[in-house]
């Protein structure tokens, strides 16, 4: 019909009614199908309405997470009434027309379509079609679908591609064309090795044209040292890894030992399976060794709370509550965190299913801080080990422990009649001096002498050491010396003052020279001297407790002077002192007073024992002296390798549900095992971390699977096939293409027969399948056809394109400029940030936080190896997690914090003079042709025309600015480290490095094309 005479328009408030009107006729509009109500309308009602009328916020009483519930509805009553819109509450608070706010209140109302959708829904019944409830999909039984049969099958070039295909192709649309050449070979180097393809590389591949050239690129990637390095990146993420603690103290820790290890079991391509019950439960297994017990350190990266008032079991919690969420994230895709506290809102999990999860990791003999004071905080349990050269060397040194042990043995065998002599003639002796004992003297104590840390109290010299003298008060009377007469041997007594030294001496006098054993203990560091000569020092940190250490020293005849130095680093202090009079305890002197005869076979051994043990003569003391050369120099050498926190169920422990998710309101004990919704393990399966690991690998467990194919499908397309890869649970967004998930899935863990594409867990194999299909090898060029139907390229009609992560920016300006320093391993390193940036985490003084920035290659290692520091993360490292918690989805950044590192950090500014220098130095040396080197470096490709005359214009520009003012060009030249090559002309040096410069921060430099 005619709504209005043509030429004329209708007034404002007839147009509103007409569009009433129109709404409301499309609302009542039934869709050419039959409505599904998980299909249809349970998608639009999770993005609009769950918010608030969800499990976690029913506002008004109101949810609508189930048909039920819909049915049920809320104070004003049911929302739905099958079969009557116009009393159906929902459908009219969504249009509005009953007067009242429209809903969703604060947010863009629903669209008509949508709106007609629910309508329909309502009209057919307000059923879910007359079909049970559907498993949700990640929980269903994983099965291989069938590869789809489709038009265009020239473009298919494996099972990836007719899955990606057939969607398109019912979307109505058609994928990319290929990328080109030089734009496929930098996108797929940079995804497997973080780093861009050389010139060299570039011009290889494209010049190779054989038909599986690209094929043979791939491999080449694969086996390259770096593949590891890149793909340890998302795995660390994950494991929250980072080279501190945390919290205010931010001790500093030895993991990235185990960070070595995930990049050389990655290169290796161990299989998923072993990768995972090594970080699971390798030191459960029957053959551990050290480097399975090292595997699980994956699990003991979180953080430590050091602080003063930090309480253990509390602590012990908060690691445990940490240890299932990580667990949780990375091998089941699923919040189980949030079952915590009571039973999750969305997810099938119960708060026992919670527990009785963290079960599994309540045996662990930790106490939940790091023991204080000094540098590094290693809470227990933790194992030695460090590089092969120095394990390699540690073997050399135990072999030489064990020779000379065989070799003191060796004597004890064949000189047994000569020691049974000379311990008679040592008895003897004994006895005609037992009356005569060592004289010692009331202690005498001075301190604290104070200083900046743990460790400069330790080392440093303060006056006592120089020389003892009782009437002597240090620092103009404050520090005298005081007798402690009240101090008895055996007891332990504390000591006050933070980071600072205190002394203690006393005398002992003995008619003749004779041997003396001291029991000693200290809270921390401890250090003796007997007559001025050093015979124990212990740089440590610990409470105090008897007889942490044993000092045998030799008394001289007359007086002998005894000095002690306690050093504390932090809380409470202490020390703990007993001796042995004449070396021997006084049930060892009541058998030396016991004729032969009278004692027994077991005196006798005791006896026998303790002498050989304490007062061996001559030739079995030097054989035994060499034993503890031998032993001393490999402790030394332990003491400088690192200590790795790992996994240990040496102490079991009881489970109970916790009410609320506080540790202080144990409830009912459960036993370990895996959430109760999902496939139970077989009957036999060990309970405990062995058994999880064979739970989350089964094959009936459709989970594991199907979550790292999508965190692998993640890294190379920027997003997941189900987009919330953190989450696969009911609140997680489907995936986009269910069938290829699952394909996938059934893939990557099936052994090598049923199909040529079976990885059996191979890593390799399956980033191999993704890369070479013609899915990823689609250029990321868009049209306004896609940009409308599809933005954010949920279809994969083109090729993915993202900003790349900052540490591979980083990285790929060292490389191309040649100062990467690309080995493999090794401690962390510091390179360039920002002056000053840890002076914030002094605020105790117990310990040095001064950036101890690196020198020499070290500078340039790769950003893997840059030291994370929890509290405070590297500045140039704007987009990567934050380490504190498990992360597997990433956050692709694009904001002004990318050109204010890459235009003014000192690590791009040295690489543009590097690239600069190397290119000046090369074989071009038309101006034209060292422009196009630089682009190419950088770029991948060769500039176009226009390109190169605007670089031209640039180079001109800069030469210009420079010759105006040659200072700013020295200065510019002199930031970084590196040395410069002054044969240059800097005028010529700083123009062309302004160029690299400029060419670094390019978007398609910055961008994974």
């Amino acid at each position: 019909m005619r709504i209005a005479p043509p030429g004329r328009t209708l007034p404002l408030p007839i147009l509103g009614a007409v569009l009433l009107i129109c709404a409301l006729a499309s609302a009542q509009r039934p869709p050419s199908r039959r409505v599904d109500y998980d299909r249809d309308i349970a998608p639009i009602l999770k993005a609009h309405c769950y918010v608030c009328h969800g499990a976690a916020s029913a506002q008004g009483g109101l949810r609508v997470d189930t048909p039920e519930l819909l049915l049920r509805g809320g104070v004003s009553g049911p929302a739905v009434v099958p079969r009557n819109r116009a009393k159906s509450l929902l459908l009219s608070r969504l249009t509005g027309h009953d007067g009242k706010p429209r809903m969703p209140l604060g947010f863009t109302p629903l669209t008509d379509a949508r709106i007609a959708r629910i309508g329909a829904w309502i009209d057919q019944g307000a059923v879910r079609s007359g079909k049970p409830a559907p498993v949700h999909w990640a929980f269903a039984p994983l099965r291989r679908p069938t590869i789809p049969v489709v038009r265009q099958r020239a473009w298919v070039r494996n099972p990836i591609d007719a899955f990606v295909l057939a969607r398109l192709e019912k979307a109505g649309l058609h994928p990319s064309p290929p990328a080109d050449r030089v734009t496929l070979l930098r996108r797929v180097t940079f995804d497997l090795t973080g780093l861009p393809p050389t010139p060299e590389a570039v011009d290889a591949f494209v010049a190779d044209r054989s038909p599986d050239a690209y094929e043979k690129a791939v491999d080449r990637l694969l086996a390259s040292p770096h593949y590891g390095e890149r793909m340890a990146f998302p795995w660390l993420d994950a494991a929250r890894y980072a080279d501190s603690n945390g919290f205010q103290q931010d001790g500093d820790t030895y993991q990235y030992v185990w960070r070595d290890w995930v990049v050389r079991v990655l290169n290796a391509d161990l299989p998923f399976d072993r990768f995972t019950y090594l970080q699971m439960a390798g030191d459960l297994m029957p053959e551990a060794g050290p480097q399975e017990q090292l595997a699980t350190g994956f699990h003991r990266c979180h953080l430590l709370n050091g602080e003063g008032g930090a309480i253990p079991e509390e602590q012990r919690n908060v690691i445990l509550f940490d240890r299932v969420d990580v667990t949780a994230t990375t091998w089941l895709g699923l919040t189980l965190s949030c079952a915590q506290c009571h039973d999750h809102k969305y997810d099938p999990i119960t708060q026992r299913d919670y527990y009785s999860f963290l079960a599994y990791f309540n045996q662990v003999p930790e106490s939940g801080v790091p023991p204080g004071g000094g540098q590094y905080r290693i809470a227990e349990p933790a194992i030695t080990m460090g590089s092969d050269e120095e394990m390699a060397k540690l073997r050399r040194l135990e072999a030489e422990v064990k020779t000379a042990r065989a070799d003191e043995d060796a004597y004890r065998e064949t000189e047994s009649a000569a020691l049974a002599t000379a311990q008679r003639a040592w008895e003897d002796e004994r006895r005609r001096d037992t009356d005569v004992r060592p004289q010692w003297s009331e202690w005498y104590t001075v301190g604290p002498f104070v200083a900046d840390t743990f460790d400069a109290a330790f080392d440093r010299v303060f006056p006592p050491e120089i020389g003892v003298d009782l009437t002597t008060a240090y620092e103009d009377g404050k520090l005298p010396w005081k007798a402690r007469p009240e101090w008895t041997d055996g007891r332990s007594y504390a000591l006050t003052g933070e980071r600072s030294a205190f002394y203690l001496y006393r005398t002992v006098r003995t008619g003749r020279p004779r041997s003396v054993i001291l029991f000693l203990g200290s809270d921390d560091g401890i250090k003796v001297w007997l007559n001025g000569k050093p015979v124990l020092s212990n740089r440590v940190t610990r409470g105090v407790a008897p007889d942490q250490e044993k000092v045998a020293v030799d008394l001289a005849a007359g007086e002998n002077h005894v000095l002690l130095k306690i050093v504390n680093g932090g809380g409470p202090g202490g020390f703990h002192f007993r001796s042995l009079d004449q070396g021997v305890p006084d049930d060892i002197l009541a058998l030396i007073r016991t004729p032969e005869t009278e004692r027994t076979p077991e005196s006798s051994a005791k006896l026998r024992r303790y002498f050989l043990e304490n007062h061996p003569p001559d030739e079995l003391k030097a054989r035994r002296q060499r034993t503890r050369n031998a032993e001393q120099v490999r402790n030394d050498f332990v003491k400088t390798l690192p200590r790795v926190m790992i996994l240990s169920d040496a102490q079991p422990r009881k489970t109970r549900i916790l009410q609320r998710g506080n540790y202080e309101m144990p409830g009912e004990e459960v036993t370990p095992a895996p959430p109760a919704f999902l496939p139970a393990p077989p009957d036999g399966t060990p309970k405990d971390r062995r058994g999880l690991a064979a739970w989350l690998l089964d094959a009936r467990n459709p989970l594991t699977a199907r979550v790292q194919v999508n965190r692998y499908w993640q890294l190379f397309f920027g997003q997941g096939l189900a987009k919330t890869s953190e989450n696969l649970g009911l609140r997680g967004e489907p995936p986009t293409h269910p069938e290829l998930l699952d394909w996938l899935a059934v893939t990557f863990r099936q052994p090598g027969g049923a199909s040529p594409y079976d990885c059996g867990w191979s890593i390799k194999r399956l980033v191999r399948l993704i890369v070479t299909s013609a899915t990823y090898r689609q250029s990321s060029r868009t049209t306004p056809l896609l940009r409308r139907r599809d933005p954010e390229n949920r279809l994969l009609a083109r090729g993915a394109r993202f900003r790349l992560p900052a540490a591979f920016l980083r990285d790929s300006a060292l490389a191309t400029s040649g100062l990467l320093d690309a080995r493999l391993g090794g401690k962390p390193v510091y390179p360039y940030q920002p002056k000053g940036i840890w002076d914030g985490l002094a605020i105790t003084n117990e310990r040095d936080f001064t950036y101890p920035q690196s020198g020499g290659a070290d500078l340039y290692r790769r950003s893997l190896y840059t030291f994370q520091r929890r509290t405070v993360a590297p500045a140039n490292m704007f987009d990567a997690s934050v380490r504190n918690t498990c992360q597997v989805r990433p956050s692709l950044t694009n904001t002004p914090l990318h050109a204010l590192t890459t235009l003014n950090d000192t690590t791009w500014t040295e690489a543009s003079r590097a690239l600069a220098e190397r290119t000046l130095h090369g074989r071009a040396v038309a101006t034209d042709a060292r422009l196009a080197e630089i682009f190419r470096r950088v770029c991948g490709r060769r500039p176009h025309r226009t390109e190169l005359a605007i670089l031209r214009r640039c180079l001109e520009r800069s030469r210009t600015a420079f010759r105006a003012d040659p200072k700013t060009a020295d200065a510019f030249l002199s930031i970084g480290d590196s040395p410069r090559d002054r044969s240059l002309d800097p005028v010529e040096h700083a123009a062309y490095a302004s160029v690299c410069l400029a060419v670094y921060n390019l978007d398609e430099a910055l961008t994974r094309e």
